[in-house]
C-alpha cells in the first residue's frame, strides 16, 4: 500500500503544535524531563504526538476531504476529548483528590462520572488541542491550507498509530469505565462523528465585508473560554460552592458568548490577521497562567517565551502577506 504524506512541513508542524500547546504549555508534561529524564521524556512525548498529534491530522483531514468547517473540526474536537479522557486515560472516572481531576472528582460527579471535569476537558480538546493548532497551522502554511495533506495509505496508517495509543494508554490507565458507561460514552461519540458528517461546510463561517472588532476585542474574545474555565475552578475551590450544574452553564454561556462574537464581528476581509488575534488571545491566556499559577514547574516560562516568539515571527509574516494577498480563490473553502 502506498504511503503518501505532502507537504511534510505542514504536517510535522501540526503533529507537534497538537501535543505541545495543552501539555508542555500547561505544566501537564514538565518540558524539564528532556534534561533530566531524556529517555523517559521522548517516550512519553512520543505518546502525546501519536495521540494529539495524529488526532489533529484526522480531524484535519477530515474537514477537507468532505469540505467541512470549524463546526465539524470542533464536534470532531469533542469526539477526541471523549476518546481521550474518557476511553484513554479515564479522567473522566478518577476520584477525588487524584492530579490532574483533584477536588472536580467531587465537585459535579454523579454516577461515577465527573461531569463537570468531563464537559471542560471535552471542550478544552476541542478547542485546545485540535482547532487551535489546526488554525495556527493554516495560519503558517497559507499555500497547502485546502489540500490534503495525506493519500488514504498516510491516512489509514495515522488512524492506526492513533487507534494503538489509545487501546495503550486504555490499558494502563486506572479506573476504566464500567460497560454502562463506556457504551454510554463510545454513543456520544458516534453522534458526534455523525453530526459532523451532517452539519453544513459554512457553519460557523464568518460573514462577508470587513471586520467590526478590533485587535483587542479578537483577543479578549480569544481568551473567554479559559477565562470561563478559570471560574470554574475557582467555583470549585470556595467553602460555599455555587451549584455544579451553574458552574457548567457559566462555562457554556461564556463559550457562547466567545462564539456570538467572533460570528457578529468578525468580517471575511483580512480574515488571516482576524484569526490570528484571536488565537493569540487564546495562547496569551495560557502563557499568563504559567505566569501566574504554574511557574514553579520547571521549563515552563521558558515554553511560554518560545510561543510569545513564535507569535511574533507569526505576526509578521501575516503582515508581510497582507501587503501582497494571495487570490481570492486560494481563501475559499473550508478554511473560512
Amino acid at each position: 500500500m502506498r504511503i503518501l504524506i505532502r507537504p511534510r512541513g505542514p504536517v510535522v508542524a501540526l503533529l507537534l503544535l497538537a501535543p505541545t500547546i495543552p501539555e508542555l504549555l500547561t505544566g501537564s508534561t514538565p518540558v524539564s524531563e528532556i534534561v533530566y529524564a531524556p529517555l523517559t521524556f521522548a517516550f512519553g512525548f512520543a505518546g502525546i504526538v501519536g495521540l494529539y498529534g495524529c488526532g489533529a491530522l484526522l480531524i484535519r483531514e477530515f474537514a477537507v476531504y468532505f469540505g467541512k468547517g470549524w463546526g465539524s473540526i470542533l464536534l470532531l474536537g469533542a469526539a477526541y476529548g471523549i476518546a481521550e479522557e474518557g476511553l484513554a486515560v479515564h479522567t473522566f472516572f478518577e476520584p477525588a483528590g487524584r492530579p490532574p481531576v483533584g477536588v472536580l472528582g467531587a465537585y459535579g460527579h454523579a454516577f461515577g462520572v465527573n461531569w463537570l471535569w468531563a464537559l471542560g476537558l471535552t471542550a478544552f480538546h476541542a478547542v485546545y488541542s485540535i482547532a487551535l493548532p489546526i488554525l495556527l497551522a493554516r495560519l503558517w502554511f497559507p499555500a497547502v491550507r485546502d489540500e490534503r495533506w495525506l493519500d488514504r495509505g498516510a491516512v489509514a496508517l495515522v488512524a492506526a498509530i492513533y487507534v494503538l495509543v489509545v487501546v495503550f494508554f486504555a490499558r494502563i490507565a486506572p479506573f476504566a469505565p464500567s460497560p454502562e458507561l463506556l457504551a454510554l460514552f463510545l454513543g456520544i461519540e458516534t453522534v458526534l462523528i455523525a453530526l459532523a458528517l451532517r452539519v453544513p461546510g459554512d457553519l460557523l463561517r464568518v460573514r462577508p465585508g470587513p471586520s467590526r472588532i478590533g485587535p483587542w476585542g479578537l483577543g479578549a474574545a480569544g481568551s473567554l473560554f479559559f477565562a470561563g474555565w478559570t471560574l470554574v475552578l475557582l467555583f470549585s475551590g470556595l467553602s460555599s460552592r455555587v451549584p455544579a450544574v451553574a458552574a457548567a452553564a457559566v462555562l457554556v454561556a461564556i463559550s457562547l458568548v466567545a462564539i456570538a462574537l467572533v460570528l457578529g464581528r468578525v468580517g471575511a476581509e483580512g480574515l488571516e490577521m482576524s484569526e490570528f488575534y484571536f488565537a493569540t488571545g487564546m495562547l496569551v491566556d495560557l502563557m499568563l497562567w504559567d505566569f501566574l499559577v504554574e511557574f514553579s514547574v520547571p521549563g515552563i516560562l521558558a515554553v511560554a517565551a518560545i510561543f510569545a516568539y513564535l507569535l511574533v515571527r507569526l505576526h509578521r509574516t501575516l503582515r508581510r502577506r497582507s501587503l501582497s494577498p494571495a487570490p481570492t480563490s486560494a481563501r475559499d473553502g473550508a478554511a473560512g
